[in-house]
């Protein structure tokens, strides 16, 4: 049976622009695997990891003006967006290899025996060690950050798990260019090339995660695409931890006060975050609760101008665009809702961004409105206008989990006063990242940072992004009444290593 070929088409025009590859066969996939699995003795030396994390970022660096141009012309996001994305996954890496050199990560616990516990405590040493190879399901809307090089590839290969990448048809070239960049640094190192491996095609990506060594897996994705996979990761005879980011509304409630106080501010905010990146973000706001009344009539019309006067945009593939010509058209016909600024097709190849609006009440019982609170990838957003709190609640009531939540406070309440603490309570349920008096789009890399939430916008409680993304790859082990001279060099009195542990319940640095 042929095997299809792997084309890379330019979004703007909706044309091939080449061939790239071939969709790999199970057999290929089993292959890449293998090797994959091969590598994990060559990246066992921290010391080795974090030079080849180190690398990795300075060979990406240093071909920044040819991935730059290929990833442009196979998503069309722009030279200046994706020059600031190349630089992000750059420091990640370096980030991520600086957290490899400190150690901490491991989580060594040491405990010597104590008879006098009730019951006795033998001699125990906990430390964590890495999974085995992770299956890497690249996204969309980030060829850099959230692909390849991206942050499941670098907290896997930090942890100390080779990696095999599922490339994103909407960039193979990119991940094709990228995967050689990540090997030449391997090289660097005498690290086999297969510790980064690549496959192409919607049933490589099965065969990937069915594999019986594979033994994680990390998705940027749909609730369809990844809730196949995470079923599919469960259902093996030997399940496997499987780590989606799968969707979010990422909900904003605007309070009456705040609006009063800075309606065209918010309206102005709202509308550049809702747009960015022609609304192709994973934190993009897509439901604002905004109150009715004066008040809430000034936000909308400061998002009316702002939304007005943008341009319209190209998305990263034409089946987006159509969904989301199709998506919007459907929202804007249900009874009641209004689209002050109608998004839709812009042109042949390109969008419009607008928004609807909506009487909050339609949205706090079950029914056809539904569909409102659901994700519409684009740049268009839902404000619901609200009565009064109660209509708040009942909307939240309804939510499903979220990677954000954010509130839009006054002065007053931001101090303490009024409804602010009350407020933030009510939406800290809902996601794993709440933000006051600010807007999701854009999520930092630090060690604080935690992109996920409850179930659909994740599958697990972790985050990918962030210092911690590196435990998802990592499992704990305990060695009791071990000979030192047996232990790994990581668990020994004498901490050869110098490693930060915890030793006899003491926190030692």
């Amino acid at each position: 049976m042929a095997t299809a070929p792997v084309w890379s088409v330019d979004p703007r025009t909706g044309k091939q622009r080449e061939q790239v590859a071939v969709e790999a066969t199970a057999q290929e996939v089993g292959t890449t695997v293998r090797a994959a699995h091969a590598t994990r003795e060559a990246l066992a030396d921290r010391t080795v990891r974090a030079a080849f994390l180190r690398t990795a970022a300075e060979e990406l660096k240093a071909a920044e003006s040819t991935l730059v141009e290929v990833a442009d012309a196979e998503t069309a996001l722009g030279p200046v967006r994706l020059t600031g994305e190349l630089a992000r996954t750059c420091y990640q890496l370096r980030a991520f290899a600086d957290i490899v050199d400190e150690g901490e990560f491991l989580g060594v616990v040491v405990n010597h025996p104590d008879d006098t516990a009730t019951p006795p405590i033998p001699d125990l040493r906990r430390y964590k060690v890495p999974l085995g190879v992770v299956a890497v399901y690249s996204a969309s809307n980030f060829p850099f950050a959230f692909s390849v090089p991206g942050g499941d590839t670098a907290s896997a290969l930090a942890a100390g798990c080779p990696v095999v990448v599922k490339a994103h048809p909407d960039h193979p070239a990119l991940s094709e260019l990228v995967a050689k960049v990540l090997r030449r640094a391997a090289a660097r190192h005498d690290i086999p090339a297969g510790v980064v491996g690549l496959v192409h095609g919607f049933e490589a990506g099965i065969e990937l995660i069915k594999h019986p060594l594979v033994a994680g897996a990390g998705f940027t994705g749909s609730i369809r695409g990844g809730r196949a996979l995470f079923d599919a990761a469960a259902a093996r005879p030997v399940p496997i931890p499987f780590h989606g980011e799968l969707g979010s509304l990422n909900p904003v409630v605007v309070t009456e006060a705040a609006a009063a106080e800075r309606a065209e501010a918010i309206g102005a905010g709202l509308a550049g975050s809702m747009t960015l990146g022609v609304g192709q973000f994973c934190v993009k706001p897509g439901l604002v609760l905004v109150p009715a009344g004066a008040a809430g009539d000034g936000l909308v019309k400061s998002l009316t101008d702002a939304v007005s006067d943008t341009d319209a945009g190209v998305l990263l593939d034409h089946r987006m665009r159509d969904n989301f010509v199709a998506g919007v058209a459907e929202r804007a016909a249900l009874p009641g809702v209004d689209a002050p600024v109608t998004p839709g097709a812009g042109g042949e190849h390109t969008v419009s961004a607008g928004f609807l609006t909506v009487p909050a009440g339609r949205l706090t019982a079950e029914g056809e409105h539904d569909l409102l609170l659901e994700e519409c990838f684009g740049p268009v957003t839902v404000v619901a206008r609200y009565e009064d709190e109660a209509e708040v609640r009942g909307v939240l009531s309804r939510l499903p989990g979220n990677l954000t939540a954010t509130v839009q406070l006054s002065a007053e309440e931001a101090a303490g006063e009024g409804r602010g603490a009350e407020l933030l309570a009510e939406v800290t349920p809902l996601a794993g990242r709440v933000l006051v008096n600010g807007w999701p789009t854009g999520v930092a890399v630090a060690a604080a940072q935690h992109h996920g939430g409850p179930y659909p916008a994740t599958t697990s409680t972790s985050t990918s992004v962030g210092g911690t993304a590196i435990e998802r790859w990592l499992r704990p082990v305990a060695y009791q009444g071990t000979p030192e001279a047996l232990l790994p060099p990581e668990l020994r009195d004498d901490n050869p290593l110098g490693l930060p542990r915890r030793f006899n319940g003491v926190l030692e640095r």
